[in-house]
């Protein structure tokens, strides 16, 4: 009998320390992203009565059964889905952000109100070089402009690339890590606080992939993940211990694709897909602009040909170029506006090709063209921080409901501390206990 008890305080003693162990991992990491509540399952053990007493049964002690981690999967598939979605709101306004002061940094609206105002003030005088010479140089700074906005839009773009491309790195970093951590999982015992760790680790690597895709995953029995990219009915990116890459294509527009092993992939969340959405808008902001520049260089230089220069010579071309880089100023000489109608004598101060170029313009209306890019670009910028606002409040109230459950509660780490080592007192107190009766037999003796 003492000796049953010998190996029930031994027992008790060790889940006992067990326990406060585990306790003490929880109060150390309270404050540790991604950790999950650790709890332990104790079994009674039984075992068989002994020599001709097979059919007896006595307990024997207790003994760890699992180490469980109070982990929700819906919840955490939960945190997953909205941290991604805010990934993607994120990311697409920061590209919007970037593409709205590219434009307006360039001063292009600014300009061509300047270039119309110079023309305007040239129908005073006509023949005026200082008014003629205002003229080209409003003509020069507002090509300057179309081509700094060229700049700063291609500076945006090649900002958003970079960052889909680390991204898409970063991605397949983590693939290959996941697969790896399936592999180890796969060897780990049930009970081991390893397999807790790699089971924290999973979890880790998948919130940290969720913030740049849009995720779906499948659990096996011993832990291991398989992740489906681009949501439910997407491309396997991770199964087992082997990982798929993930592939981005630009094209000549500056938009990116992407693609898991060669196959075409459709992404509806996480930073890849607000990359993805911002090139996009980027590549129409680009063509809006460049169409807008290449309307006035053809519109002024057709009105211009219909006139007559101050040398009574067919008015020549003034602007160049297909696109706002391209757009130049290629005459230096005031003589060459041609303000005259068309076979008037040199220096004639008549302004009727004036009027007609002036009247071209405003049927164009380069200023309310660019004034609509502008619009375009705040409105939707507008519209996307609304839905960011609204997409960070769902997901901050899924992370809440995920450390509610999951989270560690100091208050009950304290009770469990005092609990655990009153046990492991008392299983002390039973090992005295029965030393003092295994002695008092063997003084009988």
């Amino acid at each position: 009998m003492a000796s049953d008890l010998l190996s029930i305080a031994r027992s008790g003693t060790q889940v006992a320390r067990i326990g406060l162990d585990i306790t003490a991992q929880n109060i150390a990491n309270a404050s540790s992203t991604g950790y999950v509540r650790r709890s332990a399952n104790f079994q009674e053990v039984a075992s068989s009565g002994g020599a001709y007493r097979t059919g007896d049964l006595s307990l024997s002690g207790v003994r760890l059964d699992s180490i469980v981690r109070n982990a929700d999967a819906f919840r955490q598939a939960e945190v997953r889905r909205t941290g991604s979605d805010v990934a993607r709101a994120t990311a697409e306004t920061s590209g919007l952000t970037n593409i709205e002061s590219a434009i307006e940094t360039a001063g292009v609206y600014e300009a061509i109100v300047g270039f119309e105002s110079a023309l305007q003030q040239l129908t005073e005088a006509p023949t005026d070089t200082s008014l003629r010479t205002a003229v080209l140089e409003k003509a020069r700074t507002m090509t300057g402009t179309f081509q700094i906005a060229a700049q700063e839009l291609d500076a945006a773009g090649e900002g958003l690339q970079f960052l889909a491309s680390d991204g898409v790195t970063q991605t397949n970093r983590i693939a290959q890590e996941l697969a790896r951590t399936n592999t180890r999982l796969s060897r780990a015992s049930d009970a081991s606080s390893d397999r807790t760790a790699l089971l924290d680790q999973r979890d880790k690597l998948l919130q940290e992939l969720s913030d740049y895709t849009n995720i779906s995953t499948s659990f096996a029995t011993n832990g291991t993940v398989s992740v489906k990219v681009g949501g439910s009915a997407g491309l396997d990116l991770v199964t087992g211990n082997s990982a798929t890459t993930l592939g981005m294509t630009a094209a000549a527009d500056g938009t990116v694709s992407y693609d898991v092993g060669g196959s075409a992939l459709t992404l509806s969340g996480g930073s890849l897909a607000g990359q993805q959405l911002a090139l996009g808008k980027l590549a129409q902001i680009r063509l809006d602009v460049d169409g807008l520049a290449e309307d006035i260089v053809n519109t002024f230089n057709a009105a211009q040909a219909t006139g007559a220069d101050l040398d009574g010579n067919t008015g020549a071309a003034i602007f160049s170029g297909t696109t706002a880089a391209t757009m130049t100023l290629t005459v230096t000489d005031p003589q060459k506006l041609a303000t005259a109608a068309s076979g008037s004598a040199a220096g004639s101060r008549d302004s009727t090709n004036l009027t007609a170029i002036r009247n071209a313009l405003s049927g164009l209306d380069p200023a309310g063209g660019m004034d609509d890019v502008l619009f375009d670009v705040s409105s939707t910028l507008a519209g996307r921080n609304v839905t960011l606002g609204a997409l960070q409040t769902i997901a901050d109230t899924a992370q809440i409901a995920l450390s509610a459950q999951s989270g560690v509660d100091l208050d009950q780490e304290a009770v469990n501390l005092v609990r655990f080592q009153q046990a492991f007192q008392a299983s002390g107190k039973v090992m005295q206990v029965a030393t003092e009766i295994f002695d008092t037999l063997l003084g009988i003796g």
